[in-house]
């Protein structure tokens, strides 16, 4: 494989795209090994010749339950993949061109794959795989009688002779130098076909009745049209529409597809849409929700203050009022509480201000200790009195 990739590149050193068309070269050969390849000259219509791929060998036909080796060979451009090769049908000496829709007399090959072809989308082996399924309906050749002498090579034809075939003698063709109108390419040997083809058998030297067919000989013109020794306009005609309606159906398809992912988008928009409205509409409702509340709580708010502002009134109007008389207990057990409370925090003040004063030396220290003592004794007694209190109020302590 290694081998091949370099002799490949080497050959394809002035192709454009080299690597991508030594790849599908390989890919090929591996799948279809009836194929090998080789460096040779084409000459085109005008005259010019130039060295291209050559795609040689056979590739297996199932026609009628049997599998047949057609010999085909496939010219790849030098712009593989931006142009289709020309490929062609290159019968052995035992058989004869089947010309059909998918054939002319010169064994050029006609498919609407090669119509359709495509830089990007169209392979080797899709168009292998098309020469196969149309030559499974019409094969493209069917064996002769060994006494039937070898027809000369067309001389309008577009593949180049192959080597060793009689040329015509012929004037000037149009197109093509005057000195040689064919050149001859390698001499290379061609591919071991075999004996696949019915009433031909090299090996045994078995006679053949006057003509067999290969395969069995079949009318494949259009209706009411037989074949005639050269592919027709009609055939042309048909090749074309079939070759339109695959597109157009390609196209169709295409379209479709875009449409319904088009289609598929607008659908998850409209999904989206729906639920955005049906959040939108949620949080409307809550802030309907809250908006109620608050005027709610605002009108409260107002009637509270209207409340305040009449109490403040009414304290305004009255005298002032003791403080002592201000607070009013419900029972003697918390009147008693709130007594020894005021007492005991009057205490608290008197200490802090002894303190003041020793700091500030306006007593001396016998003194200080002396009434803080007495004081300190007293708000102890205070406390003991709240805390059962508490207790008997059945409050916390």
């Amino acid at each position: 494989m290694a081998n091949d990739e370099v002799v490949l590149k080497q050959y394809l050193s002035k192709y454009k795209h080299r690597d991508y068309t030594a790849r599908e070269v390989i890919n090929l050969i591996q799948v279809y090994r009836g194929l090998v390849y080789r460096l040779e000259a084409f000459v085109f219509n005008n005259g010019s010749r130039k060295d291209l791929l050559n795609l040689e060998g056979t590739i297996p036909v199932n026609y009628k339950g049997a599998v047949y080796n057609i010999p085909v060979s496939i010219w790849l451009m030098d712009t593989h993949p931006q142009n289709a090769p020309l490929c062609f049908v290159k019968p052995t000496p035992e058989m004869t061109i089947k010309t059909s829709k998918w054939v002319d007399n010169n064994g050029k090959i006609y498919l609407p794959y090669l119509h359709t072809w495509s830089p990007t989308g169209s392979t080797l082996q899709r168009l292998v795989q098309s020469m196969i399924a149309a030559f499974g309906e019409l094969p493209p050749v069917y064996a002769r009688p060994r006494n039937q002498p070898r027809p000369p090579y067309p001389v309008n034809s577009f593949m180049p002779q192959p080597s060793g075939y009689p040329y015509p003698q012929v004037g000037p063709q149009p197109g093509y130098p005057t000195t040689t109108p064919y050149p001859t390419t390698s001499n290379l040997p061609y591919p071991n076909y075999g004996s696949p083809y019915p009433g031909s058998d090299s090996t045994n030297g078995t006679q053949f009745p006057a003509v067999t067919p290969y395969p069995p000989t079949i009318s494949y013109g259009l209706a009411g049209e037989e074949v005639g020794g050269t592919i027709t306009e009609e055939h042309i005609k048909a090749s074309l529409l079939s070759a339109v309606t695959d597109k157009l159906r390609r196209k169709l398809k295409e379209q479709s597809q875009q449409s319904q992912a088009e289609l598929e988008t607008l659908r998850r928009t409209q999904q989206e849409l729906c639920e955005g409205k049906t959040r939108l509409e949620d949080i409307f409702t809550r802030l309907q929700r809250e908006k109620a509340s608050l005027e709610k709580n605002l009108s409260i708010l107002q009637e509270k203050e209207k409340e305040l502002e009449a109490a403040v009134e009414r304290l305004a109007e009255q005298d002032g009022v003791e403080a002592d008389e201000a607070v009013v207990t419900t029972a003697p057990l918390y009147s008693q509480l709130l007594n020894a409370f005021a007492e005991e925090a009057t205490l608290e003040d008197a200490i802090y201000y002894m303190g003041e004063a020793l700091r500030k030396e306006v007593i001396d220290l016998d003194t200080f200790l002396k009434q803080v003592r007495t004081l300190a004794r007293r708000q102890f007694t205070l406390r003991a009195l709240m805390h059962k209190c508490r207790q008997k109020a059945q409050l916390a302590c």
